[in-house]
């Protein structure tokens, strides 16, 4: 019936006043629509939210399948050993320090005239723990800061620099300070940087630093004195 009506309406010129339209047949009839879509609109904020909540997702993906593969890994193969620059007969060639007082055992960065890093690995069978102390083994401070004049004296112990085993001495410390206590099993990695030289004097200044696990633990300026040969 809607479609019959629909149908004579078309034919019939709007003008026309034979066969009028009543409101109810209008209402009754299917309606003539034409759906238009309309463009999804997105702000620059929406935008942002979503590509940082995929990105946060992302991340916790990813860091939950590095910690898988950590824990995989047996904690023995996690940690690589320090590179050896110069190894302890190397070390007894420069310095002339020997048993019980040789506190280096290996360089891992060496710039000669420049700079040194190298390591000391603290165990309970070093001599100085019955003593110091039975009940608590603790590396004295006086022990920490000659194992950085050693260092220094390998970056100063060079040809090109100027300095001899047979005329090397060390001269004396200022600002030390002790931050941290180190015991048996810890490793010592001890880094020594000329500051200055006064080769007319035969006179060096050096600063240097120890570390324990990244931490500082002593830190001090150093005199280093060069004879004339």
């Amino acid at each position: 019936m809607a479609s019959a009506v629909l149908s004579q309406s078309m034919l019939s010129p709007l003008s026309s006043s034979s066969s009028p339209i009543s409101k109810k047949t209008l209402e009754n009839a299917l309606p003539l629509s034409v759906s238009v879509k309309q463009p999804l609109r997105f702000s620059r904020s929406h935008l942002f939210s979503a590509h940082s909540k995929r990105a946060h997702k992302s991340f916790i993906v990813n860091s939950a399948a590095d910690d898988s593969a950590a824990a995989e890994i047996p904690i023995e193969l996690r940690y690589p050993a320090f590179p050896s620059v110069m190894d302890i007969n190397q070390i007894r060639e420069i310095l002339p320090h020997r048993f019980p007082f040789l506190l280096v055992d290996r360089v891992i960065e060496y710039t000669p005239g420049v700079s040194a890093v190298a390591i000391k690995n603290v165990t309970i069978n070093d001599n100085f723990f019955p003593g110091h102390f039975p009940e608590r083994p603790i590396m004295p401070g006086v022990l920490m800061v000659e194992a950085m004049a050693q260092v220094g004296g390998l970056v100063m112990l060079q040809p090109e620099v100027g300095g001899s085993r047979e005329n090397f001495f060390f001269a004396g410390v200022d600002k030390v300070r002790f931050r941290k206590p180190v015991i048996a099993g810890d490793t010592l990695v001890m880094r020594m940087n000329l500051v200055k030289l006064q080769k007319r004097f035969g006179i060096a200044k050096m600063e240097g630093k120890a570390y324990v696990g990244g931490e500082v633990v002593c830190e001090g300026e150093f005199l280093m004195a060069m004879g004339s040969s």
